[in-house]
Formats: C-alpha cells, sequence, structure tokens
C-alpha cells in the first residue's frame, strides 16, 4: 500500500516536472506585461528544430535565439501581431504552431472534419448492408431453390425416412 503510494507520488513528481519551460533566466524581460506578452507568443511559435514543440518549451539554440528575438521586438514597441508577422515572413508560416485560417490552408483545416464524415458514413454503409444481410439469411422461405435443386431436397428426405 505505502509502496503504491510513493510510486504514484513519484509519477505525479516527474509529470510537473515535465511542464518547466526552457527559458532562462537572463531571456526573462524586467516588464512583467512584457514578458507575459512574450511568454505568450512563444508558446503560439514552432521551434523550427524540435517541430512538434513550442520556442517557449524547446532547449534548442534556436529556440532560444526565436525568443530573444521576440522579446526584442516587443521592447522595441511591436505589437503582438507585428511579431507573429515579422516570424512569420521570416521564416514561412510552418513557424505558426497553429496555422492561420486562409484558403491555402483550406485542405488542412478541413480534412480532419472531411475524414471524421466520411468515416461515420463508412460505418452506417457497413451496419447497414450487414442488417441487411442478416435479415437476408434469417427470414424463413425467401431464397428460391430450382426445381433440380427441389427434386434433389425432396429425394434426400425421401431416402432418410
Amino acid at each position: 500500500m505505502i509502496r503504491s503510494f510513493m510510486t504514484s507520488l513519484a509519477l505525479c513528481f516527474l509529470l510537473l516536472t515535465g511542464a518547466a519551460h526552457a527559458v532562462t533566466p537572463d531571456e526573462v524581460l524586467d516588464d512583467p506585461a512584457l514578458e507575459a506578452r512574450a511568454r505568450a507568443l512563444s508558446a503560439e511559435l514552432r521551434c523550427m528544430v524540435c517541430q512538434n514543440q513550442s520556442i517557449d518549451d524547446s532547449d534548442a539554440p534556436l529556440a532560444k535565439d526565436l525568443r530573444v528575438l521576440v522579446r526584442e521586438r516587443l521592447v522595441a514597441g511591436d505589437s503582438d501581431t507585428e511579431v507573429v508577422d515579422y516570424l512569420v515572413d521570416r521564416y514561412g508560416e510552418f513557424v505558426l504552431l497553429k496555422p492561420r485560417f486562409a484558403w491555402h490552408t483550406l485542405v488542412l483545416w478541413a480534412a480532419g472534419p472531411l475524414a471524421l464524415v466520411a468515416g461515420a458514413i463508412a460505418i452506417i454503409l457497413a451496419l447497414r448492408n450487414r442488417s441487411r444481410r442478416l435479415q437476408q439469411a434469417s427470414a424463413p422461405g425467401q431464397t428460391k431453390l430450382s426445381e433440380d435443386e427441389e427434386n434433389r431436397l425432396k429425394a434426400l428426405l425421401n431416402e432418410t425416412d
């Protein structure tokens, strides 16, 4: 009992430490409002090395450079939109963890819902087909035998009597 409790406690501790950010103390801005904006922007930007991590979570040197660049732009007076636009112009839309909705990203946004609808339709059609086959197999007298098959069946039944 105590051992399982200690194991659970250790696991919880390990999971909580995974949420630590990669921002080093020398990157943190003195102004708490600017630092909060920088953190929010860093959480939305993709690390170009790690690709599935935000620059806020990544320890890669390029991610650190991007975090510093975000903070420099904020200190220079850029708005959040201007900072993001600057990085998109420089690195492309791949730098965004959540891509913008536009005509050229329509397929990306529509693929998930379309796949879900197609899967639901396929399941409904498969269930209908299955129930139709079960009804045909269980319904008596629905399948007609040819005359030869009926004569052969009568002959077999007469042989066993």
